[in-house]
C-alpha cells in the first residue's frame, strides 16, 4: 500500500514559500498547513507578512490566525495542530503541502518531538535577566507555583536547573517533571515526506528583506503594533521580529526616528533569515532548489514538480 506524500516547502524568510507552495497546491491539488510559529496569532497580520485572501489563491490554509496574541503556542501544540490538519487533508483527497521557515516546527513533524524541548536561547537570555533583576528566589517561587515536584528537586539555590525547568514550561507548557517517550516522527505514522529547500541568492534576499520591511510600514506596521499594545502580548508572540521594535519606540513616544526602528528591524530580519538557513542546511534529507533572482516562479513550480512526480 502506497504511503500519503506530504511535500514540504522550507527555507528562511522572503524566498518565497508561500507563493511557490500556492502555485504547486494549485497543481496538484493540495492544501496548505503552515509551518511558521508567527502566524498563528489573530491580528498579527502586517509585521507577519501574512498571506492575503488574494495572495492565498482560494487555496486553503492551516495554521493562521489559531489563538489571540496574548496567548502563548508551542511546539508540541503545533504538531498536535499539524498533523490533524495533514489527516483532515489526506480525508479530503488533497495533498498536504507544509510552508514556512520555522524549523524546530518543521523538524518536530519529520522526526518527533523529545520528551523535553531543546533550548530556546531567546527565552533563556529573557529568564536569567528576570533573575538578575528580581532575584533568584522570584524565579524559584515561579517554578514553585508552576511544577513543585520539580521545584522541590532542584532546590532553590541551582540557577541553572530552575531557569531550565521554567524554559521547559514555557516552550513546551508541560510540566518538567511530566516526561514522556519520544513522539513518532512522520515516516512512523505511515507518511512519506517530501522536503523541498528554497535556496536563493543571499545578497538578493536581503535586498527582498528590506523592501518587506519598507512594504510593511507603509501597510500599517506601527498602527497595528499600537492596536496589539492594548493588550498585554505573549512572550512567544512578542518574539515577532519587528514587534518588540516598533512597540520600544512607541512607548519611547518616538524618542528616536522612525527610520533608525526600520533599519534596526532589517537587520534583525535578516540575521533572523541567516539563522533559519543555517539551521535547515544542516537538516537531513532536504532537496535543494535554487531559485535564480531572473527566474519567475513558473519554471521553479515545473522543476519542482518534475522532482516529485515519482515521490507522488
Amino acid at each position: 500500500m502506497t504511503k500519503p506524500t506530504v511535500l514540504f516547502i522550507v527555507g528562511p524568510t522572503a524566498s518565497g514559500k508561500s507563493a511557490l507552495a500556492v502555485a504547486l497546491a494549485k497543481k496538484l491539488g493540495g492544501e496548505i498547513v503552515s509551518a511558521d510559529s508567527m502566524l498563528v496569532y489573530k491580528g498579527m497580520n502586517v509585521g507577519t507578512a501574512k498571506p492575503t485572501k488574494k495572495e492565498r489563491g482560494g487555496i486553503p490554509h492551516q495554521g493562521l490566525d489559531l489563538i489571540p496574541p496574548t496567548k502563548s503556542f508551542s511546539v508540541f501544540v503545533y504538531r498536535q495542530f499539524a498533523l490533524k490538519a495533514i489527516r483532515d487533508i489526506l480525508k479530503r483527497g488533497k495533498i498536504p503541502i507544509v510552508a514556512g521557515g520555522t524549523g524546530f516546527y518543521v523538524r518536530a513533524l519529520l522526526e518527533g518531538l523529545s520528551p523535553l524541548p531543546g533550548t530556546h536561547a531567546a527565552l533563556r537570555r529573557e529568564l536569567e535577566r528576570e533573575a538578575l533583576e528580581k532575584g533568584l528566589p522570584a524565579l524559584y517561587k515561579r517554578l514553585l507555583k508552576l511544577d513543585p515536584p520539580r521545584a522541590k528537586a532542584i532546590g532553590p539555590y541551582n540557577q541553572r536547573r530552575i531557569i531550565r525547568a521554567l524554559e521547559i514550561y514555557l516552550i513546551s507548557g508541560k510540566k518538567p517533571s511530566q516526561t514522556s517517550p519520544k513522539t513518532p516522527s512522520l515516516r512512523d505514522l505511515g507518511y512519506r515526506p517530501v522536503v523541498i529547500g528554497i535556496h536563493r541568492d543571499r545578497d538578493a534576499l536581503y535586498r527582498k528583506i528590506n523592501q518587506r520591511v519598507d512594504a510593511m510600514f507603509r501597510k500599517g506596521l506601527v498602527r497595528e503594533v499600537k492596536r496589539l499594545a492594548r493588550k498585554k502580548l505573549s512572550k512567544t508572540a512578542l518574539q515577532g521580529v519587528g514587534y518588540k521594535e516598533t512597540l520600544d519606540w512607541i512607548r519611547s513616544k518616538g524618542e528616536r526616528p522612525l527610520g533608525e526602528v526600520k533599519e534596526r528591524i532589517k537587520k534583525t530580519t535578516r540575521h533572523f533569515a541567516k539563522r533559519q538557513w543555517t539551521w535547515f542546511k544542516r537538516e537531513r534529507g532536504i532537496r535543494w532548489v535554487w531559485w535564480p533572482e531572473t527566474a519567475s516562479i513558473k519554471p521553479i513550480q515545473d522543476f519542482i514538480l518534475r522532482m516529485i512526480k515519482n515521490a507522488l
